[in-house]
């Protein structure tokens, strides 16, 4: 009898250590999908081929408890990529964003203290808004939630994603339209402030430098806009993040051709 339980309990064991490997490939197997998502990429346009096996693989984790906080961040990551880089159609892309949205609104809830979960909804947000258009941003109340968001970054870790809660809240003030007694914050000031921190914080990004470049020019400083949209263009592409640096690139050769 004794015997018996032993073997159920050894066989149990082994299958539950079996699931785990399986669990933990299938994680590694969505991470290097993610890493390899510019591959075949034309230009700017990406693939759905690999960010869409990304996205498989870390759908299957989320409900893994062991790997569900990975997950949810990659499944962030990936959607907005997917949504801005692999999507032409405007439904589809109302769609893939949506989906982030809602998963970012979940996972904040879930983890108010991680910088990365705020980070990556706002990237969905902020894609979600524009696609959705400015009635539907005003409703949600988009600027003050980026706002918002953006400066609880700052306060949990200023230095996540080279300066990323600095570039936000820069962002959110340059984009945003202000508006007396509904948005009266909105200040393009402020905007360059928290965009020079950004760039002050970490490794300099080129969608810090396009950001930049954007307000010094509604500040009629169009010298220091155009140097850094030189060096935006002059600038090597990531070779991970190749399709993220040649839309900069591109967005900034059509601001200086603007000039």
């Amino acid at each position: 009898m004794k015997f018996q339980i032993l073997i159920r309990f050894i066989f149990l064991f082994f299958c539950l250590s079996m699931m785990i490997v399986s669990a933990k490939a299938d994680m590694d197997k969505g991470i290097e999908y993610y890493q390899k998502r510019h591959i075949n990429s034309t230009g700017f346009n990406a693939s759905k081929n690999l960010i869409n096996q990304a996205i498989g693989h870390f759908r299957n984790e989320i409900q893994n408890p062991e790997f569900e906080k990975d997950a949810a961040l990659y499944l962030l990551k990936s959607y907005y990529y997917k949504g801005e880089f692999a999507t032409q159609e405007k439904d589809e892309k109302k769609k893939v964003f949506n989906t982030g949205k809602t998963l970012g609104e979940t996972y904040i809830k879930k983890y108010p203290n991680s910088p990365a979960f705020r980070y990556w909804y706002l990237v969905n947000l902020g894609s979600w808004a524009q696609v959705y258009g400015i009635l539907a941003a005003a409703r949600e109340g988009v600027a003050d939630l980026m706002k918002i968001h953006s400066e609880k970054i700052i306060e949990l870790d200023p230095e996540f994603h080279q300066g990323g809660g600095y570039f936000m809240l820069g962002a959110v003030h340059f984009k945003s339209p202000y508006i007396p007694f509904l948005l009266p914050w909105p200040n393009n000031d402020k905007a360059i402030k928290y965009l020079k921190l950004a760039l002050d914080t970490g490794k300099p990004t080129l969608n810090q430098k396009v950001y930049l470049a954007q307000a010094l020019k509604r500040n009629k400083q169009n010298d220091l806009a155009k140097r850094l949209l030189f060096e935006v263009i002059n600038s090597k592409p990531d070779s991970i993040n190749l399709v993220e640096d040649l839309d900069e690139i591109e967005e900034a050769r059509q601001l200086l051709a603007n000039f």
